[in-house]
């Protein structure tokens, strides 16, 4: 047997993993037995979309035509955040001819500051528009991504009494598809090898926010702790002022993760946040690894961000017990991967030091490890495969589920990686490029 001093070596992962094991547990739980969502009445609230743009020619003129188009009673608010391209001579052109179309530009060297400071623009006009009398608690913003496409059924749904029908709704948050998960050739200049595991890739992705993601929204519904996303993020315009009172802003202009942190702030002002499961908002997942790691590291150093709002959610009444340790252990996610990557280098230090043929007295232990972690995320396979592609065969769903367990392994480089960089004052960034964009060296989605 190995020597007793090496125990907590090996019981700390348990640990780890106990914790984990809890949250998917509690997010399967919460996702099978969701209630079916009540729509309510659309027209009893005042509709404005806002899509904040940086370089967007190529799909900004395609996404104003379809929300126009699926939702004619909405006005359209298109931010140019000093935009290199002819995104605002496009929408500049639209406009002409739409007076529900808005577009609001941004020049340097105000703009291109983070995505926060975007939609703060597009917030000052709009109170400019609706003037002092409008009732701005029946006013919603939806903010929807340069390449997003909503669901036309969303408004009736977030209407509902799980959504701005309950007084005390200040968000609402919908699910997030793959819009190109079915595209045969995610890598057109490619070969067939390279866009087999491209097409895996915005598999896992699409899977990652259809149902891993939503349970734990789901989940984070019972606790009172439903984050905010930056795609398909419903807000009631009086919650947003009750916000920049306290805050002079509504979104947090130097936020990594503006969207999550105005979750944060709304649930702080004693506003409720939903998630609504039964519709949804698409966008491009990534089939390029560079870019979605560096995607994800922007996610990571946001969450470590995050971290400063630990004091304020521990005193506020707002937050329940169970809403707290929810919300702490979202903000603890990148700390525990790198501690998990630390320890896992320590422990092969420490079986190279002793002798590997020692190890295999723990062999039962290390089996048990390694079944439990990867359990929950098989069985999100044939979930996933039952909702979403029935068409598929159960053996296909099993091994998108083995899939989905080996692409969560990112979460360990991506959390280094934001480490070193908060390490290195390194906090700005640039939006992730389009998967019509050229690939070249140096970085897609993070300032230097």
């Amino acid at each position: 047997m190995p020597h007793t001093d090496h125990l907590l070596l090996f019981l700390f992962p348990f640990l780890l993993l106990a914790g984990f094991l809890l949250y998917a547990a509690g997010s399967r739980h919460a996702y099978r037995n969701r209630p079916a969502t009540e729509p309510g009445d659309p027209a009893a609230f005042d509709w404005h979309f806002f899509v904040p743009c940086r370089d967007e020619e190529a799909v900004v003129a395609t996404t104003v035509a379809r929300l126009r188009a699926d939702f004619p009673y909405a006005h359209v608010w298109v931010v140019d955040d000093a935009s290199d391209d002819r995104t605002g001579a496009i929408v500049a052109a639209l406009a002409e001819d739409d007076v529900q179309l808005h577009l609001v530009s941004r020049f340097r060297p105000e703009a291109r500051t983070g995505k926060g400071a975007a939609l703060n623009a597009a917030y000052r006009e709009l109170g400019e528009l609706l003037g002092p009398g409008a009732d701005r608690e029946r006013v919603v913003v939806c903010v929807v991504d340069a390449d997003g496409r909503l669901d036309p059924a969303a408004p009736s749904l977030v209407s509902g009494p799980q959504g701005f029908g309950h007084p005390d709704t200040g968000g609402v948050q919908v699910s997030v598809r793959m819009r190109n998960v079915d595209d045969p050739r995610p890598l057109p200049d490619r070969g067939r090898a390279a866009n087999a595991l491209a097409r895996l890739l915005v598999r896992v992705q699409d899977m990652e926010f259809a149902v891993s993601n939503a349970g734990m929204q789901l989940l984070r519904a019972r606790t009172g702790s439903v984050g905010l996303g930056g795609n398909g993020q419903f807000t009631r315009l009086s919650a947003l002022d009750r916000i920049a009172e306290a805050e002079r802003r509504p979104w947090r202009e130097a936020a990594l993760l503006e969207d999550y942190e105005l979750g944060l702030h709304m649930i702080l002002t004693g506003h409720r946040i939903s998630h609504v499961a039964d519709t949804w908002v698409s966008q491009e997942g990534l089939p390029h690894a560079r870019r979605l790691l560096a995607q994800r590291t922007r996610w990571a150093q946001g969450n470590l961000q995050c971290v400063r709002y630990a004091p304020r959610i521990l005193s506020s009444r707002h937050y329940t017990g169970s809403g707290v340790l929810e919300t702490l252990y979202t903000f603890g996610q990148p700390l525990a991967h790198l501690f998990s990557l630390v320890l896992s280098a320590v422990l092969l230090a420490v079986l190279a030091l002793n002798g590997f043929t020692g190890a295999l007295a723990w062999w039962p232990l290390a089996l048990g490890l390694a079944v439990l972690s990867v359990l929950p995320f098989l069985l999100w396979g044939p979930v996933y495969r039952r909702d979403f592609t029935p068409d598929a065969s159960r053996a296909r769903g099993l091994l998108w589920g083995v899939a989905l367990w080996l692409y969560a392994y990112h979460l360990f480089p991506v959390a280094a990686r934001a480490f070193v960089r908060i390490l290195r004052g390194r906090t700005g960034w640039s939006k992730t490029r389009r998967n019509a964009d050229p690939v070249t060296t140096g970085p897609v989605a993070l300032e230097h």
